[in-house]
């Protein structure tokens, strides 16, 4: 058999993700920020990609027409003397600079008196405040030349929780050494806080005795807010009663026993703390009134509001109307001109061709993912209409297989719309996929339930409970099949626990526990 090499000539079909499809898929789970950010990365790059100005296209030819000399009207197009009989006009107007001869002019054609009755009222005069001459100058709106101010420059900074300890630490430790050990306990603190470092560790490192790091700690706990520096919620809990005056031995037994206290186990609190069950209401009244995150109270960051990408709003007509929300579309223009211009000369014309086809490929996908997000978001309004008009209780059963089916796409597609996309409707703002729950088999062959309207019954029958009526699990059960909703009890435990919901046990010592409260 001879070896040899030959060509073939062969023809096939074969699906290969290319870069401009790979886009398109990230383009369609990308949130409104990152979407944001992406498209502005995109525009640094490409010179033909540009933003919208807010006025647009007319707003460029009045900004045009503004830079040229003032507009004539028709009648004094032809004359020469327009302007001058304008001058004239304007310097014999009675609102003119003419001081008291104006005023007097008023007076006398008007029957009126226009002098100031007020001497002592009257308005500074320019050379007393030039300053706030300035300042009005350059406010927006007021003729000047300055630039606009900027009104978030006059809302009052927020103090973080290290900058209120920092303008604290100078009044409990004056020694220089001392705050520095401080400053290294303020850099460690977290979010609600908690001071989680080892002294001894922390004394090594900073070459510095245990005793003197646990003398600069006593002292930081001192500082406001009460229970700061705490290493944990009993100490943080003990800090705070100390300055109260209220940390006797049988509070320290209860602190020092808060899982005794989550376990709702109040028979052997009273024996711990030797107390009866009055006394031990009152030190858990104080206990409530106690803040477990000093820190929470602090600003720790930018908090960015959610904003939804779909509206769903009643119509006149009945039915419901969907639009995507403008604040969200991502605008950003091509410019042909510009890539005309430039080729014409000859100038770089392989590099600006490939920008612009990568330039129209990404206002075509941005074109796309707003049609997909609106073909998912309308099917998911058909599907669950009934929850529009009703509530949560008759929100229906819905998997991605059905939406993809009923828009002709592929699940993945319909999982990538639903990632991080949110839904404001008459019954508030929800995530779309909060409209996708599994499906629960209804009692004898009726319409089957969504899981989350489930949940929302067995919410709904624990905070309707009596303390002398608990519902058990099974007593759920029951009430639930009597409801058309066939659950197995060791799902309604899950869905309980899910919930943060407590068992029947500790509910009943919790309910008793607060209605003694409130009876005294």
């Amino acid at each position: 058999m001879a070896l040899s090499a030959s060509l073939f000539l062969r023809q096939n079909q074969s699906l290969v993700m290319t870069p401009q499809l790979m886009q398109s898929i990230q383009l369609l789970q990308m949130t409104h920020v990152e979407l944001t950010q992406f498209i502005a990365q995109e525009v640094e790059k490409n010179p033909l990609l540009e933003f919208p100005s807010n006025d647009g296209e007319a707003g460029q030819e009045r900004g045009e027409a503004e830079d040229e000399p003032y507009a004539r009207s028709p009648e004094d197009a032809g004359s020469d003397d327009g302007d001058d009989n304008r001058t004239e006009a304007l310097s014999s107007d009675w609102y003119d600079n003419g001081g008291s001869a104006s005023t007097s002019r008023l007076n006398d054609e008007l029957d009126a008196n226009y002098t100031n009755v007020f001497p002592d009222d009257s308005a500074p005069q320019r050379p007393d405040a030039p300053e706030l001459v300035g300042q009005w100058k350059s406010m927006p709106g007021s003729g000047g030349e300055g630039a606009d101010y900027d009104l978030d420059d006059f809302v009052a900074g927020q103090v973080s929780l290290r900058d209120h300890l920092a303008q604290q630490i100078p009044f409990v430790l004056p020694d220089i050494a001392d705050r520095l050990i401080a400053q290294n306990f303020v850099d460690q603190l977290d979010d609600a806080g908690y001071l989680q470092v080892d002294l001894v560790e922390t004394g090594e490192r900073l070459g510095t005795s245990l005793t003197a790091a646990e003398r600069v700690l006593a002292a930081l706990q001192t500082l406001d807010p009460p229970g700061v520096f705490a290493r944990s919620l009993a100490e943080c809990l003990a800090i705070q009663l100390k300055q109260k005056d209220r940390y006797d031995p049988a509070m320290q037994a209860l602190v020092e026993n808060l899982e005794l206290l989550a376990r709702r186990d109040f028979a052997t609190l009273k024996r711990l703390c030797g107390v009866d069950e009055e006394d031990l209401l009152d030190m858990l009244g104080e206990i409530r009134q106690l803040n477990p995150k000093p820190g929470s109270g602090f600003e720790t960051g930018v908090s960015e509001a959610i904003m939804p990408d779909v509206v769903v709003r009643s119509s006149s007509e009945g039915g419901w109307l969907v639009e995507l929300n403008p604040d969200t579309l991502p605008r950003v223009l091509v410019n042909q001109s510009y890539f005309s211009r430039v080729t014409r000369n000859g100038e770089d014309h392989a590099f600006l061709s490939e920008c612009l086809q990568s330039a129209n490929w990404l206002t075509r996908s941005l074109d796309q993912r707003a049609k997909t997000i609106m073909k998912v978001a309308s099917e998911i309004v058909r599907q669950q209409d009934a929850f529009l008009l009703n509530g949560v209780d008759h929100l229906r059963p819905l998997n991605l297989k059905t939406v993809a089916e009923a828009i002709k796409m592929h699940e993945s597609t319909v999982s990538r719309v639903t990632s991080n996309k949110y839904m404001l409707t008459p019954r508030g703002l929800f995530e779309l996929k909060y409209f996708f729950t599994v499906s629960i088999s209804a009692v004898a062959g009726g319409d089957s339930h969504s899981a989350e309207a489930v949940r929302h019954k067995i919410r709904a029958l624990i905070m309707q409970e009596s303390p002398e009526a608990v519902l058990s699990d099974d007593d759920i059960v029951d009430m639930l099949k009597k409801g058309g909703v066939d659950l197995a009890r060791r799902t309604v435990a899950k869905y309980r626990e899910a919930m943060n919901i407590a068992s029947s046990v500790q509910r009943r010592r919790e309910k008793r526990a607060l209605a003694k409260v409130a009876g005294f």
